[in-house]
């Protein structure tokens, strides 16, 4: 009986997931008609379809033409770009994922991700001559630990002190940019250079595993790939990832049999913090090899969407991710093709985000119903989030 209700429970999930995306497209395609007078000059009804077939192309290099109808695979640099760029939506929805599990909303690992890729950065420069077996994981090691430890500060504020997380980490995450803008404008700025940014990390990058000029396929997309089942190995069969649930799910039966929400809300976000932190290194030292003052990324922020769209399982995630990194990598050539501007994602995005906070809407449309008995929803657990406790 059980394991039909949660087979019943993940199948309306995996239902309302499918459903806000669609609903998002057909949102998305009805912006793309009615603004298309003044993106192509005139009103055209199919705009959408060339958008959207872009879109593919970019993603995945496969091109499809519907007049003639035709099907041409154009090569790997469209799935490359798409993994290079789901490796970190990938990392940081696994971080955001893991504070949902444990009723914690982790908006701060945007700043997370930030200080992972400082201290990536601040290790890649002062390794930069080193072999790069000895500076690239000792570059990640870094980055991995700095964001622990910046994930490390709202977990004990919020067990110990009772501060909300989101408060703490949205403030956190104002302070990381601070610190970046501080560090990289003056300590660690390159000599030099036109403006406020680090040298290259040298060494330090991450190992090129194939692809060609302007279409890398780096080491780090392995990485975020076998974080995924370590992850869903951690939550769902260990004792530390079955205390982490629990406390997400009932921080007062958690402590009443034993448990210590205080120390598995600390731990939760530091392991966040981990994986943010991860995400930040891999991007610096996978993609940008230097720390630019203005960082300007919002990934920590994009996690959300994809943590929300895995609903919290890593394997769910990694489709969200790979989906996320799929329309960014397509959007340039739907702009370039249809003359659909690249916020267009941004705009799809958000309406994703959208449907799954108002599942009513989504389950009305596909008449989706409700599975009775089913498994916490972390939509719903995050909003009531455990405030402190005995340890």
């Amino acid at each position: 009986m059980i394991n039909k209700l949660l087979s019943r429970s993940l199948r309306a999930q995996l239902a309302i997931t499918a459903g806000a995306i669609v609903l998002a497209l057909v949102v998305g395609a009805v912006i793309m008609v009615l603004t298309s007078p003044i993106i192509t000059g005139s009103f055209d009804p199919w705009l959408w379809v060339d958008a959207y077939l872009a879109l593919i192309q970019g993603a995945t290099g496969i091109a499809i033409t519907l007049n003639p109808f035709s099907i041409e695979w154009l090569g790997l640099n469209g799935i490359i770009d798409t993994l290079v760029r789901a490796t970190p939506y990938i990392l940081a929805g696994l971080a955001v994922g893991i504070g949902f599990k444990a009723g914690l909303f982790n908006i701060g690992a945007q700043g997370q991700f930030l200080m992972g890729a400082l201290g990536a950065v601040a290790a890649g420069i002062a390794l930069a001559d080193a072999p790069s077996f000895i500076a690239v994981p000792i570059a990640l090691f870094v980055g991995l630990l700095a964001g622990a430890a910046y994930g490390f500060i709202p977990g004990w504020l919020k067990a110990y002190t009772g501060a909300h997380e989101v408060v703490v980490t949205i403030m956190l995450n104002y302070i990381a940019i601070q610190i970046i803008s501080w560090a990289v404008s003056g300590p660690l700025r390159a000599a030099g250079a036109t403006f406020a940014r680090t040298p290259d990390v040298g060494n330090a990058q991450l190992w090129i595993l194939g692809g060609n000029t302007g279409h890398l396929l780096h080491a780090g997309v392995i990485l975020a790939f076998l974080a995924v089942p370590i992850v869903w190995w951690v939550l769902y069969r260990s004792t530390v990832g079955f205390e982490i649930r629990t406390v997400g799910a009932n921080p007062d039966a958690a402590r009443y049999a034993g448990m210590r929400p205080r120390m598995i809300i600390v731990l939760t976000m530091s392991a966040s913090g981990l994986l943010a932190g991860l995400a930040g290194g891999i991007e610096i030292l996978g993609v940008q090899h230097y720390l630019p003052a203005a960082y300007a990324t919002t990934v920590g922020f994009d996690a959300i969407t994809v943590a929300l769209l895995g609903r919290s399982n890593p394997w769910g995630i990694l489709v969200g991710g790979l989906l996320l990194g799929a329309l960014r990598a397509g959007a340039p050539l739907m702009q370039i093709k249809a003359g659909v501007p690249v916020q267009m994602i941004d705009i799809l995005q958000g309406v994703i985000l959208f449907f799954l906070a108002t599942d009513l809407i989504v389950r009305w449309v596909f008449r989706i119903k409700e599975a009775k008995g089913a498994e916490v929803d972390e939509l719903k657990t995050v909003t009531s989030s455990y405030g402190g406790g005995g340890a």
